[in-house]
């Protein structure tokens, strides 16, 4: 669906208000003015402010919802809204939908029954029905047309009496449900509700019914009106599933349990989707909801600048005191960052992703996978460490418009696809796969590897690779270990004497290690004599393939050789890459296009994450704590960067003082940027 919405801001603060009905004078601090001087001088442009929390209470008087029953002042929404539009920052306005404690009580009918009596905030040792003696958001099931029209009802209610630009609807979400009405509805439908599969299959109808009919109903009725749906995460399930947005917002708090690849992944799908995108993370040193917690300003210095380097808007969560007084120092904290951004903007306004690389999303072909799945993250960590552009996509995106498509580990092809980029490769495209990627029958594959396999496991765990000098200085020439499973394949003979060109061999130990035979304190080592069981690394007309699931195995090991060897096959099958430097493995790169400016950037990144908490308490469990404070400032920093015609300037986008560049014999734009703290802008203007 088409909308015509006003284009999205790029300093953004999400506040979030979950208030209890038992804390008493709700919003009596609230001080309009310095409501807004404090969100200007933090360089604020839009906040999304609360209609309707968690908690099931409304912050205005609505007659469709329920109002707190200590609000202080009657419309404690709409004098933010005025302050704001008086100041000219944009007010959203955020509407729960599937967390909503009233109603849950109010409505027992309506609530989802999660197959597994799983709930956000639900106590392990609750074994209760429902885990009603948690402190859990006890989710409702939109499969209940009266539910569906009341969320509706406030939302229109909220569009016609207050000056919004949009509405963001907050937890629409599969929630595994049995519920009867759920139950009913898969027995109609030819489902199984005892199967995992079925259930969110399910679960996507209804949210996308829920979806469709209320964007057909405020498009409708509100002209312009931005609308949101959050799940949390941006699901990789094809541009048809946000047919209903008018935009996207990319909840990714990095130490709020997304970590800081999820971001880096997250945007470079959505910039394939043709919708305005923006992302998320907090001034929280955890996670949403964290009173008293701060994230170091460099931190969101360096966060922010990376949202804006991946081409989103930026947003910054924060959650409000029940007596709504802003803190000051949290927007303090937050006015550096938006003031890079603020000086940024003339170079991010419709700027494109230059990337040459597309990794093709295993989430998208595992439904239900979540928001992390181990290949796509191990590819795209890798890919992120070795400064290649790259998107994730999903099956139904172009593939000429990338030089390689990666297929991390697992990506099974059906007939359709894998014609796809058979005709890809014959027009010169190239892939890298891993593991069982375009597997086919016992013993083939849906692309010509050149190989054929000869057994679906080494039976050995773990195993070795040895790969002659010469593939590359960083891989040693004595057998590397590798700490998973791999298909034994071997090249086809046809294709022995100009294709299948074997890089690398694996060993096997002598044995696995087990009670009645082990050797030192972990593996055994490589057997010198025992025959090679396969190929390990291997390329052949267009394509490379590695027989171990190298991405997920990276993600969960961390070797570098792994990462090493990918990127050496990436060189082979795709040369002359648009853009290299020398940023060390933890900075990060992105290349952007401005076609009506004629103009190039490059954004050079530098904040290492380090762990710092090792058991932070969270429901009950605890995770580590990955986090950003006292970024140096490193450099010089050189880049050879491919252009389509040589630039007459290059400078400092923040600062506009020119940069030297040299045009090298290859045609690459060489530059060095002489010092980076946190971020820099490098433009090339080509006229």
């Amino acid at each position: 669906m088409t909308r015509t919405a006003k284009p999205l801001r790029y300093r953004h603060i999400h506040l979030d208000f979950h208030t209890s009905g038992q804390i008493p004078g709700v919003g009596a601090r609230f001080d309009a003015a310095d409501f807004a001087a404090t969100l200007k001088r933090a360089h604020v442009d839009s906040i999304t402010v609360f209609a309707k929390c968690h908690h099931g209470w409304s912050y205005y008087p609505t007659k469709v919802g329920r109002v707190h029953p200590h609000l202080a002042r009657p419309d404690l929404m709409g004098e933010m809204i005025a302050a704001l539009k008086a100041a000219d920052i944009e007010a959203p306005v955020y509407l729960t939908v599937q967390w909503d404690e009233e109603t849950a009580r109010e409505h027992p009918e309506w609530r989802a029954l999660s197959a597994t009596n799983a709930f956000s905030h639900g106590l392990a040792t609750d074994s209760s029905s429902g885990q009603q003696l948690s402190p859990a958001w006890h989710a409702l099931c939109l499969n209940h047309a009266p539910l569906r029209q009341r969320i509706l009802e406030q939302a229109r209610e909220v569009a016609s009496a207050y000056d919004t630009p949009g509405l963001f609807f907050d937890i629409v979400i599969a929630n595994d449900c049995v519920c009867p009405a759920c139950i009913e509805r898969m027995l109609a439908s030819g489902l199984n509700p005892e199967s995992e599969r079925d259930r969110r299959i399910n679960d996507e109808a209804v949210l996308a019914q829920f979806r469709e009919e209320t964007s057909a109903a405020l498009f409708a009725e509100f002209a312009g009106l931005r609308v949101f749906y959050n799940a949390g995460h941006i699901a990789r399930s094809g541009r048809a599933r946000y047919k209903d947005y008018t935009h996207l917002e990319l909840e990714s708090l990095p130490t709020g349990g997304w970590g800081y690849n999820h971001l880096p992944a997250s945007a470079r799908y959505a910039a394939t989707l043709g919708l305005e995108y923006l992302a998320h993370t907090g001034k929280f040193h955890a996670g949403w909801g964290e009173f008293g917690g701060f994230k170091h300003p460099d931190a969101l210095d360096y966060e922010c600048a990376q949202m804006a380097a991946l081409g989103a808007r930026c947003l910054v969560g924060d959650a409000l005191h029940p007596d709504g007084a802003l803190d000051h120092p949290t927007y303090e904290r937050i006015a550096p960052a938006y003031a890079r951004i603020a000086r940024l903007e003339p170079f991010l306004d419709g700027a494109q992703q230059v990337s040459e690389i597309a990794i093709l999303s295993a989430e998208h072909l595992q439904p239900g996978a979540g928001r992390n799945h181990p290949s796509d993250d191990g590819a795209v960590q890798m890919l992120l460490e070795l400064h290649r552009p790259f998107d994730v996509i999903d099956p139904n995106a172009r593939f000429e418009d990338y030089r390689l498509v990666v297929l991390p580990d697992e990506i099974a092809l059906d007939a359709a696809l894998a014609q796809r980029l058979r005709e890809y490769l014959a027009s010169g495209g190239a892939v890298l796969a891993s593991w069982r990627s375009a597997r086919e029958g016992e013993h083939g594959f849906a692309l010509d590897f050149g190989l054929r396999v000869t057994a679906p496991t080494t039976g050995f765990l773990p195993s070795y690779v040895t790969m002659p000098g010469g593939f590359d200085a960083r891989v040693p020439a004595s057998p590397v270990v590798f700490y998973d499973d791999a298909l034994c394949v071997q090249p086809l003979a046809h294709a022995a004497p100009n294709g299948a060109q074997v890089f690398g061999e694996i060993r096997p130990p002598y044995f696995n290690r087990n009670w009645r035979h082990f050797s030192s304190h972990a593996h055994a080592p490589h057997d010198a004599e025992a025959a090679s069981l396969g190929a390990a690394v291997a390329m052949h007309a267009g394509t490379g393939y590695i027989a171990y699931p190298v991405f997920r195995l990276y993600r969960a090991v961390g070797q570098p050789i792994y990462r090493d060897i990918v990127d050496a096959l990436i060189e082979r099958l795709m040369p002359n890459a648009a853009v290299r430097t020398d940023l060390p493995t933890s900075g990060r790169l992105a290349l952007t296009h401005q076609p009506h400016r004629k103009r190039h950037v490059l954004h050079l990144l530098y904040g290492a994450p380090q762990l710092r908490g090792q058991a932070m308490p969270l429901d009950g469990r605890t995770r580590a704590m990955e986090m950003i404070e006292d970024i140096p400032a490193i450099g010089p920093v050189s880049a050879r960067v491919r252009l389509p015609r040589p630039p007459v300037r290059a400078y400092d986008a923040l600062t506009g003082e020119s940069l030297d560049w040299t045009l090298a014999a290859d045609g690459a734009v060489q530059v060095t940027v002489p010092r980076l703290r946190i971020h820099a802008a490098v433009a090339f203007e080509a006229e």
